[in-house]
């Protein structure tokens, strides 16, 4: 026979572990279903015990006494409320139990869209933005996720890391939701949508006519030799600091004055022309490269040179030259481009931009105009150093 009590805290607390059978159950006498189970060890979890639709269904709630009585009536009393509208509670618990993670939809994300499609760069910057802000949800369902959590989420990451990583991590969820809803992995809206961006601001910082004479003097003093000659060929091609970390000699003719990006932001290999002082810099590089194929080889695992930013901060110290990025040298490059009266297709050719609108003038560009921009770009910045040292730049 069912036994039956008036739930309340002291009824429940005084209620003993079983010693005969592995657990044992009574009913409250106030709200229909609702039971209490107590094991052998002598923990006590709330239950709805009703027959749905003709079959019985256990309904967890929760445990006490961390769920006081008033809690569980509540609950109870709403799972009674959907069975009595002719809806199985349970089966919204299971189909809640096997929806998606976060991380679950991040690894489909990664398996189906960014490993075929992107290059591994790309994906390496992907992962590491879900890894810093955003795996500390990802045991966290899908459903779970609400607009004002990333709308929370966002302002926090532009308080603490500035309003350009807060939209790049915001520009993260939006896509996965987005991919989530086509793959039919998830029902609803996406929670991101209506979440608006921080206003960024460009950045048109580059080596100024005053800071060029003080930057080639700090970059000569630099004893490390690779960093320094990758750092001088980072602004003589303007090329990003990643491809010039991993160039190789297999993409470089110094009989034609050439270098072929085969892995460039765009998707599309590019082609730049070596100015002078970028052929010197290779010629003596390739004097002592034997049988290494990348330019500046490294120790690390991805075998070419990676760590700049100890010797960037010694030379921008040495300069006394504050905000400067490394990136700032492809700007610089541009910049100056202009300076000598350089076309912006020319630039834009120069620098390997992709852009919709010029992409037809582009193809049909010779690079020999591009070369003649960038000697000239060069040459006027090397002119500002008056100081000429043996094995300095002249």
């Amino acid at each position: 026979m069912e036994k039956r009590i008036n739930f309340t805290k002291r009824s429940l607390t005084a209620l003993k572990p079983p010693t005969d059978k592995r657990r044992a159950v009574c009913y409250d006498t106030k709200v229909g279903g609702l039971c209490l189970f107590v094991t052998q060890g002598g923990k006590k979890t709330f239950y709805v015990y009703r027959s749905v639709k003709g079959q019985p269904e256990q309904i967890k709630i929760g445990g006490f006494p961390d769920l006081t009585v008033e809690q569980a009536r509540k609950r109870a009393a709403e799972i009674n409320g959907l069975i009595a509208q002719g809806k199985n509670p349970q089966e919204a618990l299971r189909k809640q139990r096997g929806e998606l993670t976060l991380g679950d939809l991040f690894e489909a994300f990664s398996e189906r869209h960014l490993e075929p499609y992107r290059r591994p760069s790309t994906v390496k910057e992907y992962r590491r933005v879900y890894d810093v802000h955003l795996s500390r949800w990802k045991r966290r369902r899908l459903s779970a996720i609400s607009k004002r959590d990333i709308q929370e989420l966002h302002s926090r990451i532009g308080r603490e890391n500035g309003p350009y990583m807060a939209n790049r991590v915001l520009a993260l969820v939006s896509v996965l939701f987005t991919k989530a809803r086509a793959w039919g992995l998830m029902e609803g809206n996406n929670p991101a949508q209506g979440v608006e961006k921080f206003k960024e601001r460009s950045r048109d910082r580059f080596l100024q006519p005053d800071e060029l004479p003080r930057f080639f003097q700090a970059l000569a003093e630099e004893p490390n030799t690779a960093a320094r000659e990758c750092i001088m060929l980072c602004l003589m091609t303007g090329a990003r600091r990643s491809n010039v970390q991993a160039m190789r000699w297999e993409d470089v003719s110094l009989e034609r004055g050439t270098w072929r990006i085969p892995d460039t932001k765009s998707g599309e290999p590019v082609l730049v022309p070596l100015v002078p002082k970028a052929v010197e810099i290779l010629q003596g590089r390739l004097e002592q490269a034997g049988d290494e194929p990348w330019v500046f080889p490294g120790t690390g695992k991805q075998g070419h040179l990676v760590e700049l930013k100890s010797v960037w901060a010694r030379i921008l110290e040495r300069a006394k030259i504050k905000d400067l990025r490394l990136h700032d040298l492809r700007r610089s490059l541009g910049s100056w481009m202009a300076a000598q009266g350089a076309s912006l297709t020319v630039i834009g050719k120069g620098l390997g931009h992709k852009n919709t609108s010029t992409t037809a003038i582009y193809s049909r560009l010779n690079i020999d105009p591009v070369r003649e921009a960038m000697e000239r770009a060069t040459e006027a910045m090397i002119a500002t150093y008056a100081v000429v040292k043996e094995d300095g730049i002249d």
